[in-house]
């Protein structure tokens, strides 16, 4: 799976692994969607009974595009050309006069995880070599996406990249110990110490999983707030050097709300003893969303400038970087970029 930049060889190829091509709810029965995923288009459709699938876009008959007027009918994904319909396995069931086609869908294999969906790209067309971690039982409240031009791992390396938290983001964040590495899992700890409106500066213990290059869930317990705040950070390869960034939240917040909390302002409206949960916890979703893509918007710039070094200069304590990068190898089966 390589990839080029104006004619030329990408710095990195495309990697391996799982990548988010879409909300699970902007998929609802009887949907068909088209997502970009590494320079080529994936249809995506939610069978009547909820089975998602994800296949190659063109119809093998005459080369119809599923994505512009394809139709579910019941489990079944219906050309919109000539009406050639498909099962969920990705073989032909038939036209509306009962011909067949001896040819099949391109199948991709899909997860739907954490309120995301995931599809599969492997060397060579393989199958999975490794699953996505369990979900952790909450979906996202708030979603914010945009492109950056830049690399999956250029985005991921940024959880190792402590130095640059601190110059360009202004948030005091360290490494609490090393990473921990755990086949295709990458997990960072950290702390960072910030301020909250009525309790001053806090510490939030945060750790950080990536699993592969595709997708990062951060964690940090607010136990001053009795909440919990989550994070997803979801890099896709739409095209060389070109990356779909999903960020996601979602914060519990218990009720009734301290007054003094930003997100009172967001719902006024609240009962005395009780309120609404679910309002608050979109709500205080809404402001950790818009942390995290002030962050993002902040990097968008230096990304899209930067070069990416197979050599890095590093300095006394960048060493989990360079973990990073030894890390990130066994997603490139293809090839193997130094660190």
């Amino acid at each position: 799976m390589t990839s080029a930049v104006d004619g030329r060889p990408a710095p990195l190829p495309y990697p391996s692994g799982w990548f988010c091509v879409g909300r699970a709810r902007d998929l609802p029965p009887g949907r068909v969607r088209t997502a970009r995923l590494m320079g080529e288009d994936v249809v995506l459709y939610r069978t009547r009974r909820g089975a998602v699938r994800a296949v190659g876009p063109h119809c093998p008959h005459l080369g119809a595009h599923f994505g512009a007027g394809g139709t579910v009918r019941g489990e079944e994904l219906v050309c919109p050309f000539h009406g050639f319909a498909f099962g969920p396995d990705g073989s032909c069931t038939g036209a509306p006069d009962g011909t067949r086609l001896r040819a099949s869908l391109t199948t991709h294999h899909l997860r739907e995880r954490d309120g995301a969906l995931f599809v599969w790209r492997g060397p060579d067309g393989q199958p999975p070599g490794w699953e996505l971690p369990p979900a952790v039982g909450v979906r996202p409240l708030a979603w914010w996406s945009g492109e950056v031009r830049s690399h999956p791992q250029e985005v991921m390396e940024n959880s190792v990249d402590f130095r640059h938290v601190s110059v360009l983001h202004g948030l005091d964040t360290r490494e609490t110990a090393p990473p921990e590495v755990d086949g295709p899992l990458f997990t960072v700890h950290q702390r960072t110490t910030t301020r909250f409106p009525g309790l001053g500066a806090v510490s939030l213990e945060q750790p950080v999983m990536l699993a592969g290059l595709g997708m990062m869930r951060l964690t940090a317990e607010l136990p001053q707030l009795g909440s919990t705040l989550r994070v997803w950070v979801l890099a896709t390869p739409v095209a060389p050097w070109r990356t779909r960034v999903w960020f996601a939240a979602t914060v519990t917040v218990p009720v009734p709300v301290p007054a003094w909390l930003p997100v009172s302002a967001l719902v006024p409206a609240l009962v005395p003893g009780g309120g609404s949960a679910k309002a608050l916890d979109r709500a205080a979703s809404w402001l950790a969303l818009q942390a995290s893509v002030r962050i993002i918007k902040q990097d968008r710039p230096v990304l899209a400038h930067k070069r990416y070094l197979e050599q890095p200069r590093l300095v006394p304590g960048e060493r989990s970087i360079g973990l990073f990068r030894r890390w990130a190898r066994q997603f490139y089966p293809e090839a193997n970029p130094a660190d």
